[in-house]
């Protein structure tokens, strides 16, 4: 199987223009390719995953991949996907962010000796003159076609400031760059990305003509990533500060009984022979599929130690309720009012409501447990024992819990 094919039949590939010529660069080792990352955070979370998983296949027959961090992009914010604009941030956020990519991204790819690239926008986008670039760039580009662009339409009704319409010309710019600078001859991103990605194959082709090599491939990535790199508390990060190997574990153990056979094929490395099998696997065989998965996924992040102390722990927590490295909050002398504190600050301290609201709700509708007790009275409180030692764990739901401990 060329991993062309491969791609295709693990559910990445969605669009793309010319799919011989794709052929031919990625199945021979040829393509220099780019997919980009947005630095509005200090880490890289599940949603950047899946490209990461990506970049991986490629480079491990001998495609060269280039990571491209939007740190001139940045500075303006990408309305797709978007209702609202986003906050700016300042050079110096950025290039912090920046600057916590690189590590995450090694364990992912291989650097070494020209194999791979990583490049920031920034180095190009940030020295423009604003008049020379107007009249390079701004003509190739029709503002009627930017504006049925879906990304540009979804943010008519509630206003698409001109500082994010601009998004598109430097995305364009970022490939005719790419292209010049290194030979990039091929774009990856999400289905969301599609017209930004159209526009930069066709500036090229526009400025360097017909013959210039430029490809565009978009995968089926970001509605599926974003979906996959978000939680009811938010993001699930790469980095172990973040987001531990413990949690990181279980919320792949914890994928819908839909979803885990297309993780297991859009983001693992096992073979396709063998997630095939597994599609006739049924009911308590789907777990095992869970720790297939989470197990695979958390070994390529934090390494195979990691993966089965998690492994373990995550056992020990459906046998007996309690894991010795799950996810702990502390309680200090200063929550217990009169030797006591109601549960919902239990839970509230513990990060599994946002509020004392959600919480009375929470308990009210049987959704949460106190070591092995099931509690429905919204003003139930414990003392100060319940907690010493070893601590308790309390569940909200079937899979948000936490040990909490008195320090």
């Amino acid at each position: 199987m060329t991993i062309y094919d491969e791609l295709k039949a693990r559910g990445l590939l969605a669009q793309l223009t010319d799919e011989e010529e794709i052929k031919e660069l990625i199945n021979n080792g040829k393509a220099t390719f780019y997919i980009g990352f947005d630095p509005t955070a200090d880490s890289l979370h599940v949603g950047h995953f899946m490209a990461l998983c990506l970049m991986k296949r490629l480079q491990m027959v001998g495609n060269k991949p280039i990571a491209l961090i939007g740190g001139g992009t940045a500075m303006i914010g990408d309305p797709s996907g978007r209702t609202d604009m986003r906050s700016m941030m300042t050079k110096e956020t950025i290039q912090h962010n920046c600057d916590c990519f690189k590590e995450q991204m090694s364990k992912f790819i291989d650097f070494s000796e020209g194999k791979a690239m990583m490049v920031n926008n920034a180095d190009w986008l940030l020295d423009l003159n604003y008049v020379e670039f107007l009249r390079e760039i701004g003509p190739h580009f029709s503002v009627n076609n930017m504006l049925r662009a879906e990304c540009y339409k979804q943010r008519m009704e509630k206003g698409l400031s001109f500082l994010e319409f601009n998004y598109m010309l430097m995305q364009s710019y970022d490939f005719y760059e790419l292209f010049q600078r290194y030979g990039c001859n091929m774009q990856f991103g999400g289905d969301d990305q599609w017209s930004n990605m159209l526009g930069g194959t066709e500036l090229i082709r526009r400025k360097l003509g017909k013959d210039a090599y430029a490809m565009t491939i978009t995968l089926l990535l970001n509605s599926e990533g974003k979906k996959m790199g978000k939680t009811q508390k938010g993001a699930v990060w790469l980095d172990p500060n973040k987001t531990t190997p413990f949690e990181f574990y279980q919320y792949w153990r914890n994928v819908a009984d839909a979803d885990v056979l297309k993780c297991l094929r859009m983001l693992t490395f096992l073979p396709l022979e063998q997630i095939d099998e597994m599609d006739k696997w049924e009911g308590s065989q789907l777990n095992q599929a869970k720790e297939i998965l989470a197990y695979e996924l958390t070994k390529l992040v934090h390494g195979e130690e990691e993966a089965a102390k998690s492994q373990e722990s995550a056992r020990a927590l459906f046998s007996s309720g309690v894991a010795a490295d799950m996810p702990t909050s502390e309680l200090s002398e200063d929550d217990f009012a009169d030797g006591s504190i109601d549960l919902i600050s239990v839970l509230c301290k513990a990060g599994l409501v946002q509020s004392r609201s959600e919480g009375r709700r929470a308990i009210e509708q049987g959704g949460v447990t106190f070591g092995n007790d099931k509690i429905t009275d919204v003003k139930a409180a414990f003392g100060k024992d319940a907690f010493i030692g070893d601590g308790v764990v309390v569940k909200r739901g079937k899979k948000n819990f936490r040990k909490v401990v008195l320090k």
